[in-house]
């Protein structure tokens, strides 16, 4: 059974690599992280004298020890076989010149006998009855087909001694491979390279390179051997350097805040680092769109999966992105990503794939839409580019007119209006979260027309539209307010609840105040709430949760929960609080740096998926309010 987590994820601008702990690859992504996902798995291991096949990723004689070179999305992985006493360095790239996995290894023999090393490796492509795999073996290594796709495995450095094709599951496990056929129709395939004898202490070097392509454009074979031939002829070692230097140039352009220091800066540096590797390897290059998370649940054993692009992440992430000086990025979300997924009524569905496809939705939300509002004047402030308000106002208005329609409706009590679900996609109802949001995109509206006044002003006609605009809208402001002060407020609880149906006490209640603005973060109304929260939604270890009774996974904080009372804590000038909902999230991280979506109590680490967008950027928003106040 293929594991849920995501360990560690390397990449380039189009192919992207989830591995383990033990360094094994569990999902190969091409050409974006969200779609497609290439292997059932790629096993790499060794035979040592006449021993058995020992795989690397899981031996009960191996001891593991793994981390990123520093400033870089490269993964070292050390693994010391104990019964040989062989030591086997695995440093994993993704070339960021070529669509190339490189697996650069060193072999040192500290045993005080002679071992005779054979490398084994073992793919299994994923297979249906559209994309029917078939194996081949080529000079110095394997292809995998199909009519699309292709993946090759070779080395440049050794050649195969033995491979097969057919019975590979009953033949791997003695590391013998004896085969005739050079060619199979099979998804599953293996191949051997005999590295040759080690002496004590000597140490040998050997890759191999994953080559993932693509058969849409050029679909004649020799193409597909012309693009394998350039990937062979690819020195390891320099596309190492190359790649070291790329992402560390990357680090440097984006790193906005000073970190050195003491241990504790160096944690945060960590994390901080990490997120800004992160991004690009979330991120979509041609469109902008970012994906929630590298995917953990591909059966939907679990939840409905993760990787794809939500509008209302989204704007938290362009907030992050923003503030690491990735505004090329943000300005790409809006004037590519969100306008190219707009419907035709104004509105964004649930979630889409990087690309802009419509993905997988079980529901309507609102604030999806009220989000992307709110986010590009939220990009515009800290830009002051007014011609990208210009750009994006034909597709702000559009939604604004279809919010308008939506609040009409409930400020009405229509009975045929649309429910919505909440922003935890589980519970249908007037949410008090997408109520603020939809306040503050209205009001990001107005600014956004104030912003644009001396631009527009020779216009007579969008003048007068825009008049009539602003005071529909400074209507629906306070029609808003008021249904919220008299339907979202208990007056026996004393807090805003969740929704009018189910009103249970929800983390998202702190939208009310952070980011939106619809009421004072020192109004007796939401302090009231904060102190509610307290007593129920914070855990024995200082985490919260999103909402009473979540049973999703585990009774289990939220990273992007506490980061949201950091936020809160921070705007009533609270920093103490504010700390130690930081430093809760900071000592969960996981040891490479990524931030989960959720934290197990009982052993206070990192729980269910590991590289959430939305956990990133809450820290990273947290940490420039911080820098802001001269706390870090």
């Amino acid at each position: 059974m293929k594991t849920y987590i995501n360990d560690a994820i390397i990449g380039n601008k189009e192919l992207k690599v989830g591995i383990t702990e033990k360094g094994e690859i569990v999902r190969i992504c091409y050409p974006n992280i969200d779609f497609r996902q290439f292997i059932d798995f790629l096993h790499v291991g060794v035979k040592i004298n006449d021993s058995n096949l020992i795989y690397l990723h899981n031996d009960i004689n191996n001891v593991y020890e793994q981390h990123y070179i520093e400033d870089t999305n490269v993964l070292k992985t050390e693994i010391k076989n104990t019964y040989f006493n062989l030591k086997m360095i695995q440093t994993d790239f993704v070339s960021t010149g070529n669509n190339a996995i490189i697996r650069k290894y060193s072999f040192i023999n500290e045993h005080d006998i002679p071992l005779d090393v054979k490398f084994l490796v073992h793919l299994k492509m994923l297979s249906d009855d559209n994309e029917f795999i078939s194996s081949k073996i080529i000079p110095n290594g394997i292809l995998e087909y199909s009519h699309g796709y292709n993946m090759a495995v070779l080395s440049n450095d050794v050649k195969i001694e033995s491979y097969k094709i057919h019975g590979t599951e009953e033949a791997i496990t003695s590391g013998i491979l004896n085969e005739k056929d050079y060619i199979g129709m099979s998804n599953m395939s293996a191949v051997c390279y005999n590295l040759g004898t080690l002496k004590p202490n000597e140490v040998r070097e050997f890759s191999i390179c994953i080559f993932v392509g693509d058969n849409k454009e050029k679909n004649k074979y020799e193409e597909i051997e012309n693009q394998i031939d350039k990937i062979r002829k690819l020195d390891a070692e320099k596309e190492l350097q190359n790649t070291k230097k790329y992402w560390r140039k990357y680090v440097k352009t984006h790193s906005v805040l000073n970190l050195e220091g003491s241990k504790y800066k160096e944690i945060i540096k960590n994390i901080y680092t990490r997120t800004i590797l992160l991004f690009p390897l979330l991120t979509n290059a041609q469109t902008g769109g970012m994906s929630a998370a590298m995917e953990i649940d591909e059966k939907f054993t679990k939840c409905g999966r993760y990787s794809y692009c939500w509008p209302r992440d989204s704007l938290y992430i362009t907030q992050a992105l923003d503030l690491l000086k990735m505004e090329k990025e943000t300005e790409k979300f809006y004037k590519v990503f969100c306008k190219n997924t707009q419907s035709k009524n104004g509105m964004w569905e649930q979630r889409f794939f990087s690309d802009g496809a419509l993905a997988p939705c079980w529901g309507y939300q609102i604030d999806e839409t009220s989000s992307i509002v709110y986010g590009v004047y939220d990009h515009y402030t800290r830009t002051k580019d007014k011609k990208f308000l210009k750009d994006n106002l034909k597709m702000v208005e559009k939604a604004i007119k279809f919010l308008e329609s939506y609040v009409e409706d409930i400020i009405e009590d229509k009975k045929e209006i649309r429910v919505s679900y909440d922003l935890w996609e589980m519970y249908e109802g007037i949410s008090t979260y997408s109520l603020a949001s939809i306040f503050a995109a209205f009001e990001a509206m107005q600014k956004i027309y104030d912003a644009l006044a001396e631009e527009l002003q020779e216009n007579r006609l969008k003048q007068q539209t825009i008049l009539k605009q602003k005071e529909i809208i400074e209507k629906q402001l306070v029609n808003l307010k008021d249904y919220v002060i008299d339907r979202l407020y208990d007056e026996d609880k004393k807090s805003f609840v969740r929704n009018e149906e189910d009103r249970r006490l929800d983390i998202s209640i702190l939208g009310l105040a952070v980011p939106f603005r619809m009421f004072s973060p020192n109004e007796k109304k939401i302090t009231n709430t904060i102190e509610r929260i307290n007593m129920n939604l914070r855990t024995y270890t200082g985490g919260y949760l999103r909402f009473e009774n979540d049973h999703y996974t585990g009774d289990r904080p939220w990273v992007v929960s506490t980061l949201w009372m950091a936020l809160y804590y921070i705007e009533v000038n609270d920093f103490k609080k504010a700390k130690e909902c930081f430093d809760f999230v900071m000592r969960t991280s996981t040891k490479h740096g990524f931030l989960a979506e959720q934290v197990d109590n009982s052993r206070m680490e990192s729980a269910w998926v590991i590289g959430l967008g939305w956990s990133h950027a809450m820290f990273i928003i947290v940490l420039n309010e911080f820098a802001k106040h001269g706390l870090i």
